[in-house]
């Protein structure tokens, strides 16, 4: 595992680079990565700015199946534009049959870690187990949660793994103006079953 004092010098030293040059610099120190998305809104950067420097770098989709019919297209084409190698991970149980043994619980009904486990978590295990990267790309961003607010762009996760947030400083504005000079699509109408609000924390990064 990396340790503190390196993390503290990576995060002081490439707090002003590039998305690029971060992205250089975590695949120096260890080439097994992948990079994971849910196809929210501005996920195509993080996407595109990754496979720019590593074309055949897997990327891991852990869909909840409550995606919207809107994020499903954009992510159709987000795929095809950018000729994602794509490794899908979904929940054991489908959302049809969910929805009529539990639906989606609120955030503070006592089913709602049952829920967020079999839609969120438990794929997304899955899918570390059987990738086993040394190195996780994210689209995480300052201002997002609080937890958030306290990782900087390289951080290390519960597992020990590298986690690596290129766009860790970026705005909204800044991440548009990425998107348009790089001709690549948004989309805003996404919705996560296991959050009520936006600035909660998903559970797979805190």
């Amino acid at each position: 595992m990396i340790s503190e004092d390196t993390l503290k010098e990576l995060n002081k030293t490439y707090k002003d680079a590039s998305p690029s040059d971060i992205i250089k610099k975590a695949l120096e120190l260890n080439s097994e990565a992948v990079v994971t998305t849910n196809f929210r809104p501005y996920e195509a950067a993080i996407l595109h700015a990754v496979t720019q420097e590593a074309q055949d770098i897997s990327v891991i989709w852990c869909d909840t199946g409550y995606n919207t019919p809107q994020t499903y297209k954009h992510a159709e084409q987000v795929i095809k534009d950018l000729s994602l190698n794509v490794y899908l991970y979904v929940p054991k149980q489908t959302a049809a049959h969910r929805d009529v043994v539990m639906g989606i619980p609120s955030v503070d009904a006592p089913e709602h870690a049952a829920f967020t486990e079999q839609v969120k978590l438990e794929p997304f295990k899955r899918a570390m187990a059987e990738h086993k990267p040394k190195v996780w790309f994210t689209n995480l961003r300052q201002g997002q949660t609080a937890f958030r607010d306290s990782i900087g762009i390289f951080s290390v996760s519960k597992d020990g793994i590298l986690k690596v947030s290129p766009f860790y400083y970026w705005s909204d504005s800044d991440l548009d103006t990425y998107l348009e000079n790089h001709n690549l699509p948004n989309e805003f109408k996404y919705f996560d079953p296991t959050k009520a609000l936006a600035n909660r924390e998903c559970g797979l990064h805190a």
